[in-house]
């Protein structure tokens, strides 16, 4: 028997196929069993309810494939699978199977990021700012706006399937412009294919996933990929970062370019920063210069889009400080408290030279940071050494330490410190509010307290266990104990 009709939101599976042109892209081999009906596209079988196409999606511990008969037993009518399973249901054959889900996912809701005005933010650093900032100019513009990232769902980039939902319900709800975070992780598992992104930006690449990437080279290649045809009409580029004078090198959709050079009489301080952009006043409710370059990635893409130079302005104006990003926390203490989301050499030594830059000539920088476990330890001894070279105060914390043990990890990073400079005040304090009450104790007016590596999260996980914690939160009940 064929499939019966397709109510509206439904496909039929053979259509559906079509529809992605999974052949077109070289990933069907065959379509196995009759047709089915199909109202989701889901890799989860907890998700699965009827009329859900399970696809059977390899991972580290588990296998989809492993799954398949319980997902049809839940109520699934095929399966996306990279080979033939013994199971009764429809099954289609794919070499990728992340790719193919993602382009099954897209077309059986007609490829929802079509419809809206979508942009990629991509880079080591500052993708969660640029994107809010981007965000408020905008809606100054009028368009109603939304921001998928880190402070939006427990992925950066979510998973294609859920991804697509959330386009999809974005724009039935009148969403006009979606400003997306877009990884390397997603990029390399096709978390955003099916995606069409109008603009994408590229903020600055450094040193960071080296566990999953292996290189640098491959991690850069990695986070190209947004700048091809296949997801890209144009590309935003950083072009006082090497990485992205070399992708405005090679890419091949329409590009251009942002820097330091763009703006005039610049301005800032540890809450707002300020410049002249041909001609136009520009200022926003962010602290240090980095936020100058986000801000002007946030610029640049809103120009690609078309916004005028006014509605920018007026829409920068309305950006504030990102939770965990170069946030100042202001409890009527005497010196300047920042917490902030660096966990990359790189993004560790942008909030020092900043931090630094607004202090007098006599005051103390002092940082407190660790660094994560189950990741990418190549970057524990630089990060040290970058903390000796640019702080006066160097305090050694657990970050989220996961299974490997907080010692080791700040033995690791102490290496660094020491290799770097050895008469630097320097000590280890695992227990992280612990370690940034003793940062208090050392601080004096004029000095800056940098709380690094954590910024947003709300919570830190030692060995198995989860526990709350908040760098800001923690800074404000110490900062009022002392008051």
């Amino acid at each position: 028997m064929g499939a019966s009709p397709a109510a509206p939101g439904q496909m039929t599976l053979r259509h559906l196929v079509e529809k992605a042109q999974l052949s077109k892209h070289g990933l069907l081999s065959e379509v196995v069993g009759e047709d089915a009906v199909v109202a989701d596209v889901v890799h989860d079988s907890r998700q699965v309810v009827a009329g859900a196409l399970f696809c059977c999606i390899g991972g580290e511990n588990e296998d989809g494939h492993d799954f398949a008969e319980q997902a049809v037993r839940a109520g699934a009518t095929a399966l996306v699978v990279d080979h033939v399973l013994p199971i009764d249901a429809p099954q289609v054959v794919v070499r990728d199977t992340r790719m193919s889900m993602g382009l099954l996912a897209a077309a059986l809701r007609n490829f929802p990021s079509t419809r809206m005005h979508v942009v990629g933010v991509t880079g080591t650093n500052g993708k969660t700012t640029t994107a809010h900032v981007l965000a408020e100019i905008l809606r100054a513009h009028g368009w109603n706006t939304e921001v998928i990232g880190t402070l939006t769902s427990a992925r950066t980039t979510p998973e294609s399937t859920d991804l697509q939902r959330l386009l999809n319900e974005y724009e039935n709800t009148g969403v006009q412009a979606v400003v997306m975070e877009v990884t390397s992780h997603a990029l390399e598992l096709h978390r955003v294919a099916g995606t069409t992104f109008e603009v994408s930006v590229f903020t600055n690449l450094s040193q960071d996933h080296l566990d999953f990437h292996f290189t640098m080279e491959k991690y850069f290649a990695a986070k190209a990929k947004l700048f091809t045809d296949g997801y890209s009409a144009c590309g935003v580029i950083n072009r006082d970062d090497v990485h992205g004078r070399l992708l405005l090198d090679t890419i091949t959709i329409d590009s251009m370019s942002y820097g330091l050079s763009d703006v005039t009489q610049v301005r800032m301080d540890a809450r707002h920063i300020e410049y002249e952009c041909d001609g136009v006043h520009m200022h926003a409710q962010l602290g240090g210069q980095f936020n100058v370059m986000n801000s002007l990635a946030a610029v640049s893409a809103a120009r690609a889009l078309g916004v005028s130079l006014t509605e920018i302005a007026e829409g920068l104006s309305r950006a504030t400080a990102v939770p965990g990003r170069f946030e100042s926390i202001d409890a009527g203490q005497s010196f300047d408290v920042v917490v902030d989301y660096a966990h990359t050499p790189d993004a560790l030594e942008r909030v020092l030279d900043s931090s630094r830059s607004l202090m007098s000539e006599t005051g103390k920088l002092i940082v407190v940071f660790g660094c994560g476990g189950d990741r990418d330890a190549q970057k524990r001894q630089p990060m040290g050494e970058i903390a000796g070279a640019k702080a006066d105060v160097v305090i050694i914390t657990s970050d989220n330490p996961r299974s490997e043990s907080g010692a080791e990890i700040a033995a690791q990073i102490n290496a660094g410190v020491r290799a770097s400079d050895s008469h630097k005040v320097l000590c280890t304090e695992l227990d992280r509010r612990a370690a940034i009450g003793k940062a208090f104790s050392h601080a004096q007016l004029g000095d800056v307290v940098v709380i690094a590596g954590k910024g947003h999260e709300s919570t830190q996980t030692i060995g198995t266990e989860t526990f709350p914690f908040n760098d800001a939160q923690v800074a404000r009940e110490l900062l009022g104990a002392q008051s």
